[in-house]
């Protein structure tokens, strides 16, 4: 695919990007930084201007408009670089790398709506642009993983392809590739956002086969040619978000990382989207931490249903989503978990009791209610906030099932959610008087006083 390079792009190039194509480009410290852009670009609305304007003859009255943003020399020599940008675009036009800016109408729709003026004021891209609006699931991970965890993610991104739900990933070594290579094999559709190397990911033969097969694109907010960064690392991860529906961490190395740093800017800031955490195997601290300022347990889907449906779930607007609205983790058998789940023996065991039956128990056998504190009825109530209303669920159930202490693990381990989702209901619980909490070791069953 290639498209033409408009007036306001090459404007927005000159000013912004440094041109290391033409192994000539700018100094770093001349060109405008995302700020002083955002800074110009909102100051060239409010006059009714475009950054074109600044290409035109005669435009020397409006740099001096502009100058209390940026220096109008400085603007200036950043857009003498003409010849420069010419031999930029010509490297980029052989090799199919494609320029998009904010003010053309192909930017992805998603992100801009999202980032608003954050967005990148220029997209460098290979393949079809059009698949930028596509959506689907972001699946996101560590570099360094083991096999199984290869394994995993490949095989989530071939169950969202079969569903005709699109993966975006970073293309980085580990999760991001081994996901995307499962929805590319499976035929599916793929984003990839790149921190650094567009033009050589590009120009990868197997790449180029899913990239002419319109089954691929890549995107970088960088330049075609920069190496790594790990600061273009860190920023680019808003983007995988920004283009999601939902997103799947398989992993994150506890408070470092990109994986990490991007999931909690995602979970206590930016809020795009639902962010769920692998729950089946190993989880780690990372995961375990995550889930408990938000992140959901993957439900593992064990068909496209089932796929959708997680979907469906996921468009529950974020603000009454302070908890875990989903955490039911159905067992898979071993035949139905064979290329989506890690190990059989990594399942949790148990099911999530029933209200009905956590009613039923709470009798004595003559038909008379026990001393337990009673069902409280609002699990159910229309009236309730939805983070509410789940915390009513669980508070009925943890009653049921703590007639007899128990530890965190042993919930965990029945209700098949994280130890760090198990312990964050069960301190919520403590907290109000319903539970309480035993040490040597640590325990929790009912509040003594409560019963009557």
């Amino acid at each position: 695919m290639s498209l033409p390079i408009s007036p306001n792009t090459q404007a927005i190039l000159l000013l912004t990007a440094p041109l290391i194509a033409s192994q000539n480009g700018a100094k770093v410290e001349e060109l405008l930084t995302p700020g002083e852009y955002r800074r110009l670009a909102r100051r060239l609305r409010e006059i009714g201007r475009a950054p074109s304007d600044l290409l035109l003859s005669g435009s020397a009255q409006l740099l001096r408009e502009l100058n209390d943003i940026v220096p109008d020399d400085r603007v200036g020599r950043l857009l003498d670089r003409g010849f420069l940008i010419s031999q930029a675009v010509e490297r980029w036009q052989a090799r199919a790398i494609w320029v998009l800016s904010r003010a053309d109408s192909e930017y992805p729709r998603k992100m801009k709506n999202r980032l608003k003026e954050d967005s990148p004021a220029v997209l460098y891209g290979c393949g079809q642009a059009k698949l930028l609006d596509y959506g689907g699931l972001a699946i996101v991970g560590s570099r360094h993983v083991d096999e199984p965890l290869i394994e995993y993610a490949e095989a989530v991104g071939r169950q969202c392809a079969v569903a005709k739900k699109g993966v975006i990933s970073g293309g980085a070594q580990g999760i991001d590739r081994a996901a995307m290579r499962g929805a590319l094999d499976a035929g599916g559709r793929v984003t990839g956002i790149l921190a650094d190397s567009l033009e050589r990911t590009a120009l990868n033969r197997e790449n180029r086969s899913w990239l002419l097969d319109e089954q691929l694109v890549l995107i970088s907010p960088y330049d075609p040619s920069a190496g790594f960064n790990v600061g273009h690392a860190m920023q680019r991860n808003k983007l995988i978000y920004g283009l999601a529906d939902a997103a799947l961490v398989v992993t994150a190395d506890y408070e470092k990382g990109g994986t990490w740093t991007g999931a909690v800017e995602q979970l206590q800031k930016l809020r795009f989207v639902p962010i769920y955490v692998r729950s089946t195997g190993e989880i780690g601290r990372g995961l375990e931490a995550l889930s408990t300022i938000g992140a959901r347990p993957w439900p593992n889907p064990r068909g496209t249903d089932e796929l959708l449906a997680m979907f469906d779930e996921s468009d529950v607007p974020l603000e009454a989503d302070q908890r875990q609205l989903t955490f039911q983790t159905p067992p898979v058998t071993p035949e139905e978990s064979k290329g989506t789940q890690m190990d059989s023996s990594d399942e949790i065991a148990g099911n999530i009791p029933k209200l009905e039956k956590v009613q039923e128990e709470e009798s004595t056998p003559n038909g008379e209610q026990g001393s337990e504190i009673p069902h409280s009825s609002l699990c159910n109530s229309p009236s309730l906030e939805p983070a509410r209303m789940l915390i009513e669920c669980v508070r009925d159930i943890l009653v049921s099932l703590l007639r007899s202490p128990k530890d965190e693990g042993e919930i965990a381990e029945v209700l098949q959610v994280t130890t760090a989702q198990a312990r964050t209901w069960l301190q919520k619980l403590v907290d109000e008087e319903v539970l309480e909490k035993r040490s040597r070791p640590v325990r929790y069953s009912v509040r003594q006083k409560k019963l009557l």
